[in-house]
């Protein structure tokens, strides 16, 4: 009876040692990206998927919300002259293809966009990394890159998701010359990602899909899950229902009128947090029915944005005085006044300006923001009180470089913790605003730009700041509505919550960040 007893004691542990290993994730997500590719995409869906499966030189410590970087895949990094970062690579990096990660990978990881000839490379390049000069093979553990200019932000920018290393020979085989780069290679690496992070992508079905497996041979700590099968679930009750019935585990993008639901469940929990990002109102400053700044000053002004908070976010969303995240450190700034409400001042600039009462047309997404529709009809509301008419156009369809819109929602995230990473991606000269034909910075604010990107003293970066912050409140291009309230529903099998130091909407699924109960 005994030998029984133990024999029953050392299955049931094997079997236990089993399960814990095979643990698995299903994850219901609000929507799911139409390519995978770290160098390309900036969107808020995409970057919820690249930090599990690609890794950067330089890491950080995403327990903290201000930047405390570490070892990535570069153990170690130093200036070796002003203008010229030399990192260290460290070996043995495998890719999920069994490749060996070297040098040649990072200078083909890096040369793509700082000398881009594929299109979406090309934007890339242009709204964040128009700094960087070149890179350059050392030896096969060893790179350096060099700027233009002297870089104040050195491991910030080399710690953006865009710079994130993949593998040349495998991307280059794609398609075409197998020994040469072409732009169909970098169209097919988008729909068979390959990277070197604990979980490699087993399959991807754009739009729809995607499924992640333990890869064993990760240089770090391995994975904590052997699966992650994510599923879009666009529609929100569908999201909960799967949820509920233990279709899913966890579930992306609820409001808070949804958590009551999934909190009166035992079985269920919510994990929330206010995100590092903003939801706006975007203007095309070049169409002409919203070229006169008086009108757009006079729409900004009109919306009550506590209002808007305290009806859709029951309160718990953020309402900033100007464009600032706590996160950038000594570059916050919540003392600058560059948003407020006065509905009397809306109609005095409303009837100073050259606005005829024409129809405003207000594009909207039905569901990619969350609350997005919903706002949009507020400020529908909010801009007929001061005689402004506007029609809200519903369309998934990107139309911000359509020359026929007028306005807009959008969000601008905290894509690395510096306003350049926020701000600067968006509205700097020769940004996405400018590129997509809605935004024309004048040359005064462009030499301010300037001072702010790249003065070494902090108080000339602030000075310079406050300067473009003074530009946006005269002649706005835009307005701050809100740094969203989002949350996660999941099980409470699942131990997980999302972390203050990653950019907006990562799922975090590696060691240290996810547990699930068996």
């Amino acid at each position: 009876m005994l030998v029984k007893k133990v024999l029953f004691s050392v299955l049931a542990s094997a079997l236990c040692v089993s399960a814990a290993n095979a643990a698995s994730l299903k994850v219901g997500s609000a929507n799911m990206p139409p390519f995978l590719d770290p160098g390309r995409d900036h969107s808020n869906v995409g970057q919820q998927f690249y930090y599990n499966s690609f890794d950067t030189l330089i890491d950080k410590n995403y327990d903290k919300s201000q930047p405390e970087f570490t070892p990535g895949l570069a153990e170690s990094w130093a200036l070796v002259e002003p203008k010229v970062m030399e990192l260290k690579l460290r070996k043995g990096v495998k890719f999920h293809n069994g490749d060996e990660m070297t040098a040649d990978d990072v200078v083909f990881s890096y040369d793509r966009l700082f000398n881009a000839t594929f299109t979406p490379y090309i934007v890339r390049a242009k709204d964040r990394m128009a700094n960087f000069d070149k890179v350059e093979k050392v030896d096969d553990y060893t790179v350096r890159v060099t700027v233009k200019q002297e870089e104040p932000l050195w491991e910030t920018l080399l710690n953006m998701q865009q710079l994130m290393i993949i593998p040349a020979a495998y991307t280059k085989a794609l398609s075409g010359d197998p020994n040469v780069a072409e732009d169909s290679d970098y169209e097919a690496f988008a729909l068979a990602p390959v990277g070197t992070g604990p979980y490699k992508i087993s399959e991807f079905i754009p739009g729809e899909r995607l499924v992640w497996e333990k890869f064993d041979g990760f240089w770090g700590e391995q994975a904590p899950l052997d699966t992650v099968v994510m599923t879009k679930i666009a529609e929100m009750s569908s999201r909960i229902t799967a949820l509920k019935n233990q279709e899913v585990d966890l579930i992306t993008n609820l409001p808070p009128d949804q958590l009551d639901i999934i909190e009166g469940d035992s079985k269920l929990k919510v994990a929330s947090t206010v995100t590092p990002l903003f939801h706006l109102v975007i203007y095309n400053t070049l169409n002409p029915l919203m070229d006169d700044p008086k009108l757009r000053r006079a729409l900004n002004l009109a919306i009550d944005r506590d209002l808007l908070n305290e009806a859709l976010w029951f309160g718990k969303a953020v309402v900033p005085p100007t464009h600032t995240f706590s996160q950038f450190g000594d570059l916050y700034m919540p003392e600058l006044k560059t948003f407020e409400y006065n509905l009397k001042e809306a109609k005095k600039l409303l009837a100073e300006s050259d606005y005829k009462g024409e129809e405003i047309r207000f594009d909207t997404s039905a569901t990619y923001y969350t609350n997005g529709f919903l706002a949009a009809q507020a400020i529908q509301e909010m801009w007929a009180a001061i005689g402004v008419k506007t029609k809200i156009n519903v369309d998934d369809k990107w139309s911000g470089g359509d020359p026929t819109m007028n306005a807009r929602n959008w969000s601008n995230p905290l894509y690395f913790a510096d306003p350049f990473g926020s701000f600067g991606v968006m509205w700097a000269p020769g940004g996405p605003a400018e590129s997509e034909g809605r935004f024309k910075p004048s040359a005064e604010y462009a030499k301010v730009w300037e001072e702010f990107r790249f003065s070494k003293e902090l108080d000339k970066r602030k000075a310079a700041y406050a300067k473009l912050m003074d530009f946006i409140k005269n002649d706005p291009p835009f307005l701050v509505l809100y740094q969203p309230f989002e949350s996660w529903g999941m099980n409470k099998k699942v131990d997980w919550a999302p972390k203050p130091g990653h950019i907006p909407y990562v799922l975090d699924f590696r060691a240290g960040s996810i547990k699930v109960a068996e």
